[in-house]
């Protein structure tokens, strides 16, 4: 499985899990594919001409969009939004938190028919979300 996490996360917790998930998953941090100051619509295009990647972001602006969310449901791609309660963890208390509850979410990108989007408190906690029909 290929786990793809945004610039909304530190490069150095997704490098950590990286060492921790290989062999068996590669982790890549948005800094390591592009620019820092990358807009939103290039590095999504590029993902979205791909297949099997999980996205995690801390942007859940992503998931308000009909337009972006009708072009990940597309494309397939299961998205775990972590919610607003992450970005007032400091970095110490992200990682750990990231660490513990990656493995059930990798269990659940496995899981996932298709295009899913998920919501991750800052306790951990998976939830499925409800992705709008755009109808």
């Amino acid at each position: 499985m290929k786990i793809f996490f945004d610039n909304t996360i530190p490069v150095r917790i997704a490098r950590g899990l990286e060492g921790f998930a290989a062999p068996d998953h590669q982790v890549i941090h948005f800094r390591d594919r592009f620019s820092a100051d990358a807009a939103d619509a290039v590095w999504m295009g590029e993902l979205a001409a791909q297949q099997d990647w999980v996205i995690v972001t801390c942007d859940v602006r992503l998931g308000r969009n009909p337009l972006e969310t009708e072009a990940w449901k597309a494309v397939g791609h299961c998205v775990f939004f972590l919610k607003p309660g992450w970005l007032r963890l400091g970095f110490w208390e992200q990682a750990q938190q990231l660490v513990k509850c990656f493995p059930r979410l990798i269990e659940s990108a496995q899981g996932a028919q298709g295009a899913s989007m998920f919501a991750v408190s800052a306790s951990g906690k998976i939830t499925k979300a409800l992705i709008p029909s755009g109808e």
